[in-house]
C-alpha cells in the first residue's frame, strides 16, 4: 500500500471527512483491522483564507509548498491537495516536489466522463466559478462544458462557505438558497452539479435533490484510495 499525503485544514471539517472516507475506502478494499497509510500537514486556514482574500496567491503557495516538502519527506509515495480552490497553486506545489499530485479536478472529470456527463454547474468559492485554474482544466482537458451561478448567486455560495460551512455551521436557509441556485443551473443546461467545494457536501447531499451531484470530496478521497492500492 502507498502512503497518501495530505494537505489539509483549509478547512478542518472537510478534511475530517476525507480522512475518514480514504479510510473506509481502504477498509471496504481490503477488509479486517486495515486502514490507509496517510501522512498529513494541517495547515492554519485563517491565514491561507486572508491571503485568499488579499489575492496573494504567491504566498500561499509557498505556505502549501514548504507543508508539501514535509509530507514528502514524512514518506509519501503521491500528495493530495484536500480543497478545491488552492488547487490554483498546484502547479507551483508540484515543482517543489518529486511526488506526483493527485488532482481534484482531474479525478472529478474521470468520474464525469464515466458517467458520459458533458454539461455541469459549478459551486464553489468565487475563485473557483470565476477564475479559470479549474473551470478551464475540465473544459479544455476533458471537454466538459461548465456553467457557473449569477453574479448575486456566487456571492451567497461563497459567503455561505467562508461564514457557515468552514465554521462547521449548517443552516437550513443556506441549503434552500443553495438548492435553488442548483435548479437554475440545472434549468439552464447543466446535466450534473460539481460541488466544487469540499464543505459543500456538509450541506447539500443528493436526498436534498433529483439532479445529480458530484461530491469532489467523496470522489478525490477514493481516487486516492485506488491509487494507494495499485
Amino acid at each position: 500500500m502507498k502512503t497518501i499525503g495530505m494537505l489539509g485544514g483549509m478547512s478542518w471539517e472537510s478534511t475530517s471527512n476525507y480522512y475518514k472516507a480514504i479510510n473506509e475506502g481502504v477498509k471496504i478494499a481490503l477488509g479486517g483491522l486495515h486502514s490507509a497509510k496517510i501522512c498529513m500537514y494541517s495547515v492554519d486556514f485563517d491565514e491561507i483564507e486572508k491571503l485568499q482574500h488579499q489575492a496573494n496567491w504567491r504566498r500561499t503557495a509557498e505556505i502549501l509548498s514548504k507543508a508539501a516538502m514535509s509530507v514528502e519527506a514524512g514518506g509519501a509515495d503521491f500528495l493530495i491537495i484536500c480543497t478545491n480552490t488552492m488547487h490554483k497553486v498546484a502547479a507551483e506545489i508540484s515543482s517543489k516536489i518529486s511526488i506526483p499530485i493527485l488532482h481534484i479536478a482531474d479525478a472529478t472529470a474521470d468520474q464525469l466522463q464515466q458517467d458520459n456527463v458533458k454539461c455541469v454547474g459549478l459551486l464553489g468559492t468565487k475563485f473557483t466559478m470565476e477564475q479559470d485554474f479549474y473551470k478551464g482544466r475540465l473544459t479544455e482537458n476533458y471537454n466538459i462544458q461548465v456553467l457557473i451561478p449569477e453574479p448575486d448567486e456566487r456571492e451567497i455560495v461563497h459567503q455561505v462557505i467562508y461564514s457557515e460551512l468552514c465554521l462547521g455551521k449548517i443552516v437550513e436557509s443556506s441549503r434552500s438558497k443553495f438548492l435553488k441556485i442548483i435548479e437554475n443551473l440545472h434549468a439552464n443546461g447543466a446535466e450534473a452539479i460539481v460541488l466544487g467545494c469540499t464543505e459543500i457536501a456538509l450541506l447539500i447531499q443528493q436526498q436534498h435533490t433529483s439532479v445529480p451531484l458530484y461530491d469532489t470530496t467523496d470522489i478525490h478521497a477514493s481516487a486516492a484510495v485506488k491509487l494507494a492500492l495499485l
